[in-house]
């Protein structure tokens, strides 16, 4: 039986690949090209989170995620008449592989010795700089560099599981109430417009 951090990290890879597809399409990649994008969007993020750990890249130890980003298009192919033609589908994945990686990394980063403030950095680096490199690859404007709340919502999620442990919550509910905040506000900010300030240049 898997942990409830495990089941974090393949259904987070598997929301993200599928994000990742989607977008791809929308750009009329091959599939071939859409499944880079995918697995680029899975681990881009905890692999550069790794390597400032000093950790070899989890990817790296066992094919299981090539695997999963495989079935996220093999998902995609076969409901693509839904999956494609849904606007939302692309926000709905990718905010579930948010807070789900927020996690992943918070924990790992904690596992390793590195403080707090640490973790919720690394945690933010795992849930969207997955997100930045598949914005990159389709040449879009990365939605951690726009007003989006984005990579704020994955702080507040490392932040809330920073009080969920000061209030000695057992660790599978801080972690499911972090991911819980990240997801939530992630829909909240879209549905009412909350943004970040922009900084404007000389007018």
């Amino acid at each position: 039986m898997i942990d409830f951090i495990t089941f974090c990290d393949y259904t987070g890879t598997f929301a993200f690949a599928i994000s990742g597809i989607r977008l791809a399409s929308a750009k009329q990649f091959d599939w071939f090209g859409a499944y880079v994008v995918g697995i680029v969007t899975a681990v881009g993020g905890g692999t550069v989170r790794d390597i400032l750990l000093n950790a070899t890249p989890f990817w790296m130890e066992q094919p299981s995620y090539l695997i999963v980003s495989g079935l996220a298009l093999l998902f995609v192919i076969a409901f693509r008449k839904y999956v494609i033609r849904l606007n939302n589908t692309f926000f709905i994945f990718d905010a579930i592989g948010l807070g789900l990686f927020v996690i992943v990394g918070v924990v790992k980063t904690l596992d390793y010795g590195f403080p707090m403030w640490v973790a919720i950095v690394m945690g933010t680096i795992t849930g969207s700089f997955g997100g930045m490199m598949r914005d990159i690859l389709i040449n879009e404007e990365p939605l951690i560099f726009r007003k989006d709340i984005y990579a704020l919502a994955c702080v507040f999620g490392g932040v809330a599981y920073y009080g969920c442990t000061l209030l000695s919550l057992p660790s599978a509910l801080a972690q499911f109430i972090s991911a819980v905040s990240v997801f939530i506000i992630r829909i909240l900010a879209v549905k009412y417009h909350i943004s970040v300030p922009v900084l404007k240049g000389e007018e």
